[in-house]
C-alpha cells in the first residue's frame, strides 16, 4: 500500500506542477500582452481571451488525464488493457462522473480515489481561475462604463 501513495502523490504533485505552470504562463502573457495599465482585458479581445482560456484549461485536464491513464498502464497493465479504456476510466475518474462500468481490483482502486481528490482539486482551481479572467474582463466593462457615465455627466 506504501508504493501505492508513493505513486499517487507523484503523480499528484506532477498534475499540479502541469497546471501550476500552464496557469502561471497564461496569467503572464495575459498581463504583459493582453491588460490595460489596470489589469483589465483589453477591450475587443474580451470573449477571445475567456474562450482562450477555458480551451488551455480543458487541454491542461485532458494532459493530466492522459498521464493518469499512462501511469494505470504502466502499474496495473492487466487492470486497464489498452491506453483508450485507461483514459476513459481516468476521465470518469478524474471528473468524479463515476459510471463504474471500469473499476480497478481491490489492488489498485485506492489509486482511482487520489486521481477523484485530483479531478477535484484541479478542476476547482480551473474555476477560480476561469471566475478571476471573467473578473478582470468584467471589470474592464465597469471601468470603461464609469468614464464614460463620468465623461457624459461633465459635458
Amino acid at each position: 500500500m506504501a508504493l501505492l501513495v508513493f505513486t499517487a502523490l507523484i503523480v499528484v504533485t506532477a498534475t499540479v506542477v502541469m497546471h501550476g505552470i500552464g496557469t502561471t504562463q497564461w496569467l503572464q502573457f495575459l498581463a504583459r500582452s493582453q491588460s490595460d495599465s489596470q489589469g483589465l482585458l483589453l477591450p475587443g479581445r474580451r470573449l477571445l481571451i475567456l474562450v482562450l482560456s477555458a480551451t488551455l484549461m480543458i487541454s491542461l485536464h485532458l494532459l493530466e488525464i492522459m498521464l493518469w491513464a499512462l501511469v494505470y498502464r504502466l502499474v496495473a497493465p492487466d487492470e486497464l488493457v489498452s491506453l483508450e479504456s485507461a483514459a476513459y476510466f481516468s476521465a470518469v475518474t478524474f471528473t468524479t462522473l463515476g459510471y463504474g462500468d471500469i473499476t480497478l481490483s481491490s489492488q489498485w482502486r485506492l489509486l482511482s480515489g487520489f486521481e477523484a481528490i485530483d479531478g477535484i482539486v484541479l478542476i476547482g482551481w480551473t474555476t477560480a481561475f476561469l471566475f478571476a479572467v471573467l473578473q478582470r474582463s468584467w471589470g474592464a466593462i465597469g471601468v470603461r462604463s464609469e468614464k464614460t457615465e463620468a465623461r457624459h455627466a461633465n459635458s
